[in-house]
């Protein structure tokens, strides 16, 4: 089947860009290294020995980012729908995180020792339709703060990815609620045009 005009543009686009190459140079798997390089820059989000949950990991380049800042002695959980090549120093669980198999799975790899971080960039498939989408993506957003909720320590932080949109303004009070400050951050290397916000909510109450 032949590529549309809107794949062959997207593709254009994306093998362009500066963030793509500047990736494959460093040998991380995908631009969104660089998204959470930046964030933890400003924030200090990571140290040595922390015990972390990576929420939508694959490709892996966030998982590849926390398994270098959080040796030695750290521990990285990651998850995702899609399959993702061993990331050395993390363990993956393959699942669908809406189902209630793979949550039990992951809470299962966490065992009863809370982490420090969960970090989430989950998004569902894009319809181009906000009307559809929005939902979809607060939805995952919904089922990370509940996971965040069961499976942080006190004091621990969440950062997560969210769009803006309908649901936004109830998600800051509710972060307003159960952490001590709640950070909005767009990165770099997000693209312009994209309602992608990353928010970072810190201690956890």
């Amino acid at each position: 089947m032949a590529r549309s005009s809107s794949s062959d543009k997207w593709l254009k686009e994306h093998f362009d860009d500066l963030w793509v190459k500047k990736a494959r140079d460093a040998g991380y798997r995908s631009r969104a290294s660089f998204k959470l390089l930046e964030i933890h820059q400003k924030d200090r989000l990571f140290r040595p020995g922390q015990r972390i949950v990576d929420l939508g990991a694959a490709p892996g380049g966030w998982t590849q980012v926390a398994v270098k800042l959080v040796q030695p002695a750290g521990v990285v959980i990651a998850s995702d729908l899609l399959d993702m090549e061993p990331v050395s120093g993390a363990q993956f669980i393959r699942g669908d995180f809406t189902e209630e198999d793979c949550f039990a799975a992951i809470l299962a790899a966490v065992g009863t020792t809370q982490v420090d971080l969960v970090i989430s960039d989950m998004a569902p498939n894009l319809s181009g339709m906000s009307d559809i989408d929005q939902p979809r993506a607060m939805y995952l957003v919904d089922l990370a703060l509940d996971f965040a909720a069961r499976t942080l320590r006190t004091g621990g932080d969440l950062l997560m990815k969210v769009f803006q949109g309908e649901g936004f303004n109830e998600l800051l009070q509710r972060l307003r609620q159960d952490y001590t400050t709640v950070l909005a951050r767009k990165p770099e290397a997000s693209r312009p045009r994209s309602r992608e916000v990353y928010l970072l909510a810190r201690g956890k109450k």
